[in-house]
């Protein structure tokens, strides 16, 4: 299937021959990085190398020879599995991708790193070094996550939807039980947002019940029920979406455990 488009992270590093391992190692360790807090630990490591029979590639030989030898160290280095593959290099250089994968057991490739010694010597890039002479840089291509379609896709796939709180696109949901209880579920509300909690306030006319079930199947991880007793007490009833009630908690403690959820981008959910 081939896209008219796609969204991809890409950036260029340029750098010296000396700088080339420790960068490309900066590099895979920012992927496993991603990988790690997404929780996406199903992946292998593959090393894409020329196909010497094929005459896709330019460049000079020896350059691809390092180029080759440093993605193999790089991926040795990484503690994971990983294989070499002839013919999967890009027409410039090697490349080191990052197949997950998904929940279902099928694969994709998402990050990828490359070496690249070509395009700087056809762009005629070049840098003075200590020697007061120009050099000719190494370019390395990473993309840590890929296509973003794709990765997102993989990530919705992945979390079945639900997504831990700090990567939720919607967080927390208000939910008065009835009219009276409203103007204190809008400082609920206003509460929350003052910390960049991402909230939402349902004050329709539905019973709480049918309120808790559109919020519980649209996956929104916390559920905050107020009532005539959270407004006496300045208190919120906590839902979870997968263990169900929490129970009553004053509204600072409410705020300080989500918000230092979201900020160590944690699983754990609060505690009353």
């Amino acid at each position: 299937t081939r896209v008219r488009c796609f969204t991809q992270d890409d950036a260029h590093l340029f750098c010296t021959e000396d700088q080339l391992d420790a960068e490309v190692l900066g590099c895979l360790d920012l992927v496993k990085i991603i990988f790690k807090t997404l929780n996406m630990t199903d992946y292998r490591v593959r090393v894409g190398l020329r196909d010497p029979d094929s005459s896709k590639y330019v460049g000079d030989p020896k350059n691809w020879d390092k180029a080759e030898a440093a993605c193999r160290a790089a991926a040795a280095s990484l503690g994971v599995p990983f294989s070499t593959e002839a013919g999967e290099a890009a027409f410039y250089g090697p490349k080191i991708d990052f197949v997950v994968k998904d929940v279902i057991g099928r694969e994709w490739q998402l990050g990828t790193v490359q070496v690249d010694y070509n395009l700087p010597q056809r762009f005629d890039l070049s840098y003075i070094g200590a020697d007061n002479q120009p050099h000719r840089p190494v370019m390395i291509h990473r993309a840590p996550f890929g296509s973003m379609e794709r990765f997102i896709g993989v990530l919705i796939e992945h979390f079945a939807g639900a997504f831990p709180l700090w990567l939720s696109p919607e967080q927390v949901r208000v939910l008065p039980i009835s009219d009276k209880f409203v103007d204190y579920a809008k400082k609920v509300h206003t509460a929350l947002r003052a910390v960049n909690i991402r909230t939402s306030l349902d004050d329709s006319n539905e019973r709480v019940n049918a309120k808790i079930k559109v919020a519980q199947d649209e996956k929104i991880p916390y559920m905050l029920v107020v009532g005539g007793r959270d407004v006496e007490g300045g208190t919120v009833s906590v839902r979870d979406r997968t263990k169900g009630d929490l129970g009553a908690m004053p509204l600072e403690t409410f705020v300080a455990q989500a918000k230092r959820e979201v900020d160590t981008r944690g699983v754990e959910s609060v505690t009353v």
